[in-house]
């Protein structure tokens, strides 16, 4: 299917990202005649046949919004003809399985350039329940789905208040210049103890599970802690349970918790309370993200943070008294945050399962 924005009747431009959704385009358009643009509608699909060899996966996605939007006439698109027959959330579900991926990308090998070929996609076949079986399906995993995104807002919601309460207590009305009796300017390393990340041998990197757990850097960062991926046989700089791991490469600054002891590389330092005020290390070091910030704006080409720098970074240091209030309240807090996002781990574990059982 090819539906032009002919009349430029449409102005939201969405685009295609490899997680398989739509996200508002932020390219500029600037002298781009979006009458050339794809109009694309709820229930039809896109796809990027061009990228699946590099990137492993094949960017496709079903528009799932309410109003048309524009993409790039690069996309190709199609729609399933008879919904009586095949579900398009059902489809979708099909092609967020990693197995699909594989087979895309072992056939993207004969394309130009890692590209799939539109015939060798077409030639796709999947198993087509009845179409009663495929709702209850999907219901099922729309429903799994709802609940991690309920789960992903409580979090960020317990979060910002944590944050919030940090802010009262500690910054707002505080003048660093004169601050209230048994308080103090001093440096992180005079509350923290920091170790910066170390890379073993590549060799010993595997993903099957063999040695220690291994983070190189924040590529595998969620929303609080980073998901498991790689290990290594001879681990260097260890982290441990519940230290704070922070990027000291470009972005610098970026935090998660360590779920377990694990080693770290050279694109992470660990910090660690040294009087286990874990809760006001967090919220202190996320209050200070201009001071991160600013090393990513140094005007080198790539931002980074030394031990030295990390260690003399200057910090409000407040009586023990605050603190431990604090912490008692926001390690609650914590609490909260980190079950749920476990359980959306075992959630997303279910999810795929119910995937790769189609």
């Amino acid at each position: 299917m090819d539906i032009r924005n002919k009349d430029n009747a449409v102005d939201k431009l969405v685009g295609l990202t490899i997680d398989k959704v739509f996200v508002d385009s932020v390219a500029n358009t600037i002298g781009t005649d979006l009458s050339k643009y794809k109009i694309i509608e709820v229930e039809q699909f896109a796809c990027n046949l061009m990228h699946v060899g590099r990137d492993d996966t094949m960017p496709i996605a079903m528009y799932a919004e309410g109003e048309k939007a524009i993409l790039s006439p690069a996309y190709s698109m199609f729609e399933v003809i008879d919904k009586s027959e095949l579900l398009p959330s059902y489809l979708m579900m099909w092609f967020r399985r990693s197995e699909f991926d594989r087979e895309a990308t072992f056939y993207a090998v004969r394309g130009v350039r890692g590209s799939l070929l539109w015939e060798d996609f077409l030639d796709f076949r999947l198993p087509i329940p009845d179409i009663e079986e495929q709702r209850e399906i999907v219901a099922q995993y729309e429903a799994i789905t709802r609940r991690i995104a309920l789960n992903e807002r409580i979090c960020a919601n317990l979060e910002e208040t944590a944050q919030a309460l940090y802010n009262k207590i500690f910054v707002q009305d505080i003048d660093p210049d004169n601050l209230p009796d048994g308080w103090r300017m001093d440096t992180l390393d005079e509350i923290a103890e920091i170790v910066m990340g170390q890379s073993p041998d590549g060799s010993t990197y595997n993903e099957l599970g063999e040695g220690v757990i291994f983070f190189q850097g924040r590529t595998d960062f969620g929303f609080r802690f980073p998901s498991i991926r790689m290990y290594t046989t001879q681990p260097t700089r260890m982290a441990s349970e519940n230290d704070i791991l922070i990027s000291v490469r470009a972005p610098v600054g970026d935090l998660n918790i360590s779920l377990y002891k694990c080693c770290i590389g050279r694109g992470l330092a660990s910090i660690r309370s040294k009087e286990s005020n874990t809760s006001f290390l967090l919220y202190t070091l996320k209050y200070y993200e201009g001071y991160f910030g600013s090393l990513n704006d140094d005007g080198t080409i790539f931002g980074s943070i030394n031990k030295e720098t990390l260690s003399g970074m200057p910090i409000v240091i407040p009586t023990e008294g605050l603190v431990k209030e604090f912490e008692t309240t926001a390690k609650a807090i914590d609490s909260k945050i980190k079950n749920a996002l476990l359980t959306n781990r075992v959630l997303e574990n279910v999810r795929r399962l119910l995937l790769s059982n189609l």
